[in-house]
């Protein structure tokens, strides 16, 4: 009998991380349940198990590298390895007074969304490279947004959030690069707009189909892509 994988989702106690979790979980992977308030944490993983999913919660800032090292040194203690990683925390930042326009651009949030979205994301891989390096076929997925394609360039001009996406975009590609010759493999997805707190609910895509994507490429073959950007349709054009 296989042993059971384990999965981080960071920035998953509600919304698309919350379905990314659920959904994992229900394919039987073990979930590691990050968030940064505990009692919302709490009540995520209270839920999973009710649903008879194993998961445990992780106390995670992604903006913070001592929670960052706490989190990942709980997950040892916990599962000994990873196999999953889904960098899933992110923010839209403010927008108000032409916070984001490119023409107004406030700095300020620039790097408040920098710090989640893009040094979120490396400090948590980084950090958990180690655990996933013990695993026969450990996956990386970054949840991106289209907003970041520069072909494409959809949404309203947001002069933080879509650069933000843009970044990440390139840094999975490095690490893709960077790990093309081990058992790790990183990519990036867009979960579409989905009906959640971040975009006022003003969807009707649900939390589980924004999910989809995402644990497609958390349970990716061996053979899989590689660096790529995709979303429920294929590739995504950069």
């Amino acid at each position: 009998m296989n042993e059971v994988k384990t999965a981080l989702v960071t920035g998953a106690n509600k919304g698309i991380g919350y379905a990314i979790a659920r959904g994992l979980g229900t394919a039987g992977f073990r979930i590691a349940l990050g968030a940064r308030d505990d009692t919302r944490r709490n009540v995520a993983v209270a839920q999973l198990r009710a649903e008879g999913i194993d998961a445990f919660g992780v106390a995670v800032d992604v903006t913070s590298q001592d929670s960052v090292t706490a989190a990942v040194a709980t997950i040892e203690r916990e599962a000994s390895r990873l196999d999953v990683l889904v960098n899933n925390a992110g923010i839209g930042g403010r927008t108000d007074n032409g916070a984001q326009d490119p023409t107004t651009l406030d700095l300020d949030v620039v790097r408040t969304v920098l710090e989640t979205n893009v040094f979120g994301a490396i400090r948590v891989t980084n950090a958990a490279l180690p655990l996933l390096t013990r695993s026969a076929s450990a996956r990386i997925v970054n949840v991106s947004s289209n907003m970041g394609s520069l072909t494409l360039q959809t949404g309203p001009p947001m002069a933080a959030y879509a650069p933000s996406k843009t970044m990440l975009n390139s840094i999975t590609a490095q690490y893709a690069r960077r790990l093309t010759e081990t058992r790790i493999i990183v990519n990036a997805c867009c979960p579409g707009y989905v009906a959640t707190d971040f975009t006022g609910h003003n969807s009707t895509r649900s939390p589980d189909q924004g999910a989809a994507i995402a644990i497609k490429l958390a349970t990716l073959p061996d053979d899989g892509p590689r660096g790529g950007f995709f979303d429920d349709n294929g590739p995504i054009p950069w």
